[in-house]
């Protein structure tokens, strides 16, 4: 709900009836904060996106380059992951940096809107199944390690990774067509710095509970879901290495693991509280989808890089170019 200050404030950008809203959607980003501590934090934001983008570039660079890992299905992976995280951050980062260094709040199109919508989510929800086979990796390989490498060949693998992608850019089409056809004959002004369907449903002339639901459990189901999956394969996991008679292979199987589920807290801690519990207030909401959308997709190559001694083998040798 917007207040009468930013309402006021804005009003300037609203024009009469339906059409208004169809040329394009104000975003308002952070206004409460002072135009100075805008400029600061996107300056911030800068950095963190440049070192996103480097730092997962640099992964898939050494899955590409490094004929070890390429071949590897847990290394194939997490090169589709990163090349993920970096085309998910550019679907918001650009655009908010932009906003943040503007004096005033800038439109953006219809359509630019809704494309926007779609590939943030459809690449959230490529994410989420990436990480449930990452997980079904993880398990065949400590549970099942004699038939790995039949289970999980590298031709198996990249069908497993394209389903990935294919199931996430398809698993939200609907609702997003369903929500782009509505009438919106409010406010064009969105309190948020991405076009989020809360502020978009809510700037709707009629509700659509139909609409709203089928988005909800949608996004349920998908989170839910893989999470659910990931969470059944690591208990069945922990008991096999807990029955490992060495010491040695048990921390190893552990530090196969550790990285993988550092990145599912992450990213399922954040996104639950956001749109499987939809009713947080503006500014908690903002401050969580800016930690999934930006600060996550930076620490994913910290974590697998540091943690992962093969990881930084293959990125030394990448960086020196080392054979």
């Amino acid at each position: 709900m917007q207040s009468p200050v930013l309402q006021q404030k804005y009003h300037h950008l609203d024009q009469d009836n339906d059409t208004r809203v169809m040329s394009g959607f104000v975003l308002l980003g952070f206004p409460s904060l002072s135009p100075s501590f805008q400029l600061f934090l996107c300056s911030l934001l800068s950095i963190c996106y440049a070192l996103t983008l480097v730092g997962n570039l640099c992964i898939v660079w050494a899955v590409l380059w490094d004929s070890r890992l390429s071949r590897l299905p847990m290394y194939i992976l997490l090169g589709n992951f990163s090349a993920l995280e970096m085309c998910y951050v550019t679907t918001t980062a650009p655009r908010m940096l932009l906003d943040l260094a503007s004096p005033l709040p800038r439109v953006i199109s219809f359509h630019g809107c809704f494309l926007q919508f779609y590939f943030f989510f459809s690449m959230g929800t490529t994410e989420s199944f990436l990480l449930a086979a990452m997980a079904l990796d993880r398990y065949l390989a400590i549970c099942h390690p004699l038939r790995y490498p039949i289970l999980m060949s590298q031709r198996f693998c990249c069908i497993l990774a394209a389903s990935c992608w294919a199931s996430g850019f398809l698993w939200f089409l609907a609702p997003i067509i369903l929500i782009s056809q509505l009438r919106f004959c409010g406010s064009n002004i969105l309190d948020h710095f991405l076009c989020d369907p809360g502020p978009l449903l809510a700037s709707s002339c009629t509700p659509a509970p139909g609409t709203e639901l089928a988005f909800y459990s949608l996004s349920s189901i998908a989170i839910f879901g893989a999470f659910l999956f990931i969470i059944c394969s690591y208990t069945t996991l922990l008991r096999t290495v807990m029955r490992l008679p060495s010491a040695t292979g048990r921390q190893k199987a552990f530090s196969t693991c550790t990285s993988h589920m550092t990145v599912v807290s992450l990213f399922y801690g954040s996104i639950m509280a956001t749109y499987v519990v939809p009713k947080a207030s503006g500014g908690s909401n903002k401050v969580v989808t800016l930690f999934y959308s930006v600060l996550t997709p930076l620490l994913n190559p910290l974590i697998y890089s540091l943690r992962n001694k093969e990881m930084k083998s293959a990125l030394k040798r990448t960086l020196l170019w080392e054979n």
